[in-house]
C-alpha cells in the first residue's frame, strides 16, 4: 500500500517521498484495525502495569536486601510465621478461662431433668461439647435438689465440684476432673469427646445413688 502512495515506478530508481506525507502515510496503514484484532483491551492493561509495578517494588526490595530474592523470601517467611504465632496466641488468650472458671449456669433456671435432657439430645446428635455443658450442670443441679448443696447462681464448676467433694468424699476426684473437663471445652476451647461425655454421664448415674456423709452436708439438708 506504501509502494502504491509513492510515485514513479521501481524501475526508475530510488524514489524520494517527502517525510510528512510518508510518516502520514505510514500512520494511516498502522491504524488498519487488522493490526489491532489481538491487542489487549484497556482493563488488560491496567493489570499489566499493575503487575510490572508490583514487580519493580520486589525487584527494588530483592536488590536492598542481603542475599537479594532468596533474603526477600526468607524475610518474607518469618513475617508470615510471625503472624501466624501472634494470632494463634491472642486466639488462646481470648479463650483462657479465668481463676475458676466463669459461672455454670445461664440466667434461665432449669431442673437437673431438663438439663440431663438436653444433654442426651446434644449426645444423640454428636454435639458432644454441648453434651458435656449440659450433663454437668445436670449433676449440679441434682445435688442441689437433693439438697446436698446450697443453690448458689453463681457458683463456678470448680466451686461446685469442691463443695459436693466433702459431702460425696468418695467421688471427689471424679467430681474434680469433671470440673476440669467443663472448664476445658467452655472456657479453653476445646471440644468435647464422647468419652468425656459418658464419664459425666456415669458419674451423674453414680451420684443419684450414693449415700452423702451428712456431717459435711450443709446445715438443715436431708438426701
Amino acid at each position: 500500500m506504501l509502494a502504491q502512495l509513492m510515485p514513479g515506478s521501481g524501475d526508475d530508481g530510488p524514489v524520494r517521498v517527502p517525510r510528512v506525507p510518508a510518516r502520514e502515510a505510514a500512520e494511516r496503514e498502522l491504524a488498519d484495525p487488522r493490526y489491532h484484532q489481538n491487542d489487549p483491551n484497556l482493563l488488560q492493561r491496567a493489570l499489566d502495569w499493575f503487575w510490572d509495578r508490583i514487580g519493580d517494588l520486589f525487584d527494588a526490595a530483592a536488590g536492598a536486601t542481603p542475599g537479594g530474592w532468596t533474603g526477600l523470601l526468607a524475610i518474607v517467611l518469618v513475617v508470615l510465621l510471625l503472624a501466624v504465632a501472634l494470632r494463634l496466641r491472642l486466639g488462646a488468650l481470648r479463650r483462657t478461662p479465668t481463676s475458676g472458671g466463669g459461672a455454670l449456669f445461664g440466667d434461665r433456671p432449669r431442673t437437673a431433668a431438663e438439663h440431663r435432657a438436653a444433654a442426651e439430645r446434644h449426645a444423640a446428635d454428636s454435639r458432644w461439647t454441648e453434651a458435656v455443658q449440659e450433663r454437668m450442670r445436670a449433676i449440679v443441679l441434682a445435688l442441689e435438689e437433693r439438697t446436698l448443696l446450697t443453690p448458689g447462681p453463681g457458683r463456678t464448676a470448680d466451686e461446685a465440684a469442691s463443695e459436693a467433694g466433702r459431702v460425696l468424699p468418695a467421688h471427689a476426684e471424679r467430681l474434680r476432673a469433671a470440673a476440669r473437663t467443663f472448664d476445658d471445652v467452655t472456657y479453653g476451647g476445646r471440644p468435647g469427646t464422647a468419652q468425656e461425655y459418658a464419664a459425666l454421664s456415669t458419674l451423674d448415674t453414680d451420684l443419684r445413688h450414693s449415700k452423702p456423709q451428712l456431717s459435711a452436708a450443709p446445715h438443715g439438708s436431708a438426701v
